[in-house]
């Protein structure tokens, strides 16, 4: 897809049918953008940067009761406790790779267990979330994550620990596209400015989903991996 910038046309310009599945979705965001086929490898300079809204933190529950039964009923009970926990603790629970699912005492069957690699030994993954924004920091955010982990109590031989780090998540992310399409329609017209009346700019990949990257501690970089180039006029 070619436009050519003409004052703000490309505002109008419509998000695909599969960038609108991600309109209301959470998104993990990673420490650099989530790599897809279809997609650019070429980050463009221009996007919007935004507060991620959540810190995202991986648990795991894990027990080693030697009889299974016993071991798998140590587990639920922590998790369904962490669950029980999470709303007066400012925290929420999630599940999923890439898109997530807030965990609830109705899906926490969706929870499998795993082994954990040592005999007689099983775990559950999960996500804690701690809504980020205002006067909640990243720093504050971990903080509140920690002491929710505190107060859940250990079940038996079960016990839940922090794996790995904090990461970030955004809703909505296609939601952002007419907001990132401003940017770029300012950018290019302020390029078209300077290089005067014998040339015209030109931009390519404007129907391509919106993507994401960390940008730092607690913000995200939305932006459609478009390319602009400087063409003579006709």
């Amino acid at each position: 897809m070619r436009v050519t910038i003409l004052g703000l046309a490309l505002l109008t310009l419509g998000a695909p049918l599969a960038a609108q599945d991600l309109e209301f979705q959470e998104i993990v965001v990673t420490g650099s953008r989530i790599d897809q086929d279809d997609y650019s490898n070429d980050m463009p300079a221009v996007g919007l940067r935004r507060a991620a809204d959540f810190l995202v933190q991986m648990v795991v529950i894990r027990g080693d009761t030697r009889d299974m039964a016993q071991r798998r009923k140590e587990i639920r009970a922590m998790l369904a406790d962490a669950i029980r926990r999470a709303g007066s603790a400012g925290v929420e629970l999630a599940y999923g790779d890439y898109i997530l699912t807030r965990l609830t005492s109705e899906n926490v069957d969706e929870i499998t267990l795993q082994s954990d690699n040592r005999p007689d030994s099983e775990r559950v993954l999960f996500l804690v979330k701690a809504r980020l924004g205002g006067a909640q920091s990243g720093e504050a955010a971990e903080a509140q994550i920690e002491r929710y982990m505190d107060a859940v109590p250990e079940v038996g031989r079960a016990q839940m620990d922090i794996l790995g780090d904090a990461t970030l998540s955004i809703v909505g992310p296609d939601s952002f596209r007419p907001q990132i399409a401003e940017k770029i329609a300012e950018d290019a017209n302020a390029m078209a400015r300077r290089i005067g009346d014998g040339y015209s700019v030109e931009i390519e990949g404007l129907n391509m989903p919106v993507q994401w990257a960390r940008s730092g501690p607690g913000e995200v970089l939305l932006y459609i991996p478009y390319k602009l180039t400087i063409v003579p006029r006709p």
